[in-house]
């Protein structure tokens, strides 16, 4: 059978894959992406000297969050049981860039990239939003997989 578009069927409709003949694994993705922020801001968050709370704490709480309503906001996303999760951020001050990471892992029959890359975005949105009234002049950036473990296409590493 020739490898099409796997989210159209023959009449060109979207559709679900099917994934019930595929052999349950261990599944595991990370995922990357930064928010560039003014000095000012990377110091409050710093100081944890943000009007509207701890900063980082929330937004790793947000991208947790964004990692179980992957499959609500992405149309074509299963349903995933997972086994962990976890978001975790790195501050350049000196470029004035939060980074945050996201790992997500699974036994199923699909991977999790998607969640991964949900919870990144979910995470800096959210520090976005706590920082806004701080300087609006902030830039989400950089966001991608940056490792992927398990499943037919192996391991990939950005």
């Amino acid at each position: 059978m020739e490898q099409g578009f796997t989210h159209f069927d023959e009449q060109g409709n979207a559709r679900m894959v099917d994934v019930s003949e595929k052999e349950v694994t261990s599944r595991t993705a990370i995922a990357k992406g930064s928010i560039l922020v003014s000095s000012k801001i990377m110091e409050a968050v710093r100081e944890k000297h943000v009007p509207k709370g701890d900063v980082l704490g929330i937004a790793r709480t947000a991208g947790i969050m964004g990692v179980k309503q992957t499959p609500y906001l992405i149309p074509m996303c299963h349903t995933l049981l997972l086994d962990k999760c976890s978001v975790d951020f790195k501050l350049f001050p000196e470029e004035n860039r939060i980074t945050a990471y996201c790992t997500v892992q699974c036994q199923g029959k699909t991977g999790v990239e998607m969640e991964a890359l949900t919870g990144v975005t979910a995470a800096l949105l959210t520090i976005y939003d706590m920082c806004k009234a701080i300087d609006k002049r902030m830039e989400l950036t950089d966001i991608h997989l940056i490792e992927k473990i398990g499943g037919k296409s192996g391991h990939f590493i950005f």
